[in-house]
């Protein structure tokens, strides 16, 4: 049997996507948005993945280990050379039928920006204030509308970045106001800010914190200890950008450090290594 060879047409498809200039917008950080934005008329599709393993029991009462996922696809637009369009659909899987821990079915209650809302879709728009380069420190806007399986979320944003040669410092202040359909409200903060160099064009790599926390407006607050999945949450890791003109692909392995001596038990939803991966493809 001869060897498979790609049609020309394939090979030619690929070398346009390698070689085209950068018309798509990456992500040195797969959480922390940086300040540049689409140019006007330009879009982009983003896809992520998000995974974390925990314990978790089978219906026959053994103790596992699961892994919680969720996938988000984002049509990013730009609507002017400032103002920037996102829309998303968010899928979060259930464990297999065999598991049988509550509250570990994909991600059940939780609001992450961007990382663990559950099932449904949201809306935003991000506004960049000046120019890349024309403050001292580089701002930007961002607003966010959430309607997922529990809840409608508004989310706020402020996007910080600097930059030294090839060097970007990237810092995100985020907070966000959930309303629960039976009717509790809660405050998340869930702040991230990195650094990432620019090796090459096409190779970035960097190291990104994270941190989610949850008030919810009813809690207990005598309760000791605090629930676990309220947080605060702290992850910390490496992260690495791959650009291939139009097309990018951006990892990240964190660690969480806080509670870092607690043993993780069946029905938490916060494992001890979180791995996001997101692939963008850039259109004009």
């Amino acid at each position: 049997m001869s060897p498979h060879i790609p049609s020309p047409k394939r090979f030619t498809l690929l070398l346009a996507l390698i070689a085209a200039p950068a018309a798509a917008n990456p992500r040195p950080l797969p959480f922390s948005y940086p300040h540049e934005q689409l140019g006007e008329g330009a879009t982009e599709i983003e896809q992520y993945v998000d995974y974390t393993p925990v314990p978790a029991t089978t219906l026959d009462g053994t103790n596992s280990t699961a892994g919680l996922l969720q996938f988000q696809t984002e049509y990013e637009h730009g609507i002017t050379d400032r103002l920037e369009l996102g829309l998303y659909v968010m899928y979060a899987p259930s464990l297999p039928g065999d598991f049988a821990t509550p509250g570990s079915v994909g991600f059940p209650s939780l609001s992450v920006p961007h990382m663990s809302e559950g099932t449904g879709m949201k809306q935003r728009l991000r506004y960049k204030l000046a120019d890349t380069g024309a403050w001292p420190v580089d701002v930007s806007l961002y607003g966010e509308l959430v309607e997922n399986q529990q809840e409608l979320e508004f989310e706020a944003k402020i996007i910080l970045q600097r930059r030294f040669g090839k060097m970007r410092i990237i810092a995100n202040a985020t907070a966000e106001q959930e309303f629960e359909f039976g009717g509790e409200k809660n405050l998340v903060i869930a702040p991230s800010a990195g650094v990432t160099f620019e090796a090459t064009p096409s190779v970035q790599p960097g190291i990104e914190w994270w941190m989610r926390a949850e008030y919810p407006e009813h809690a207990d607050e005598s309760s000791s200890p605090r629930p676990f999945d309220l947080g605060p949450h702290h992850y910390v890791g490496p992260a690495l950008l791959l650009q291939f003109g139009r097309l990018w692909w951006t990892n990240g392995v964190y660690l969480r450090v806080s509670d870092f001596g607690r043993a993780l038990q069946p029905g938490d939803s916060f494992g001890n290594i979180w791995i996001r991966s997101v692939v963008g493809l850039g259109f004009d």
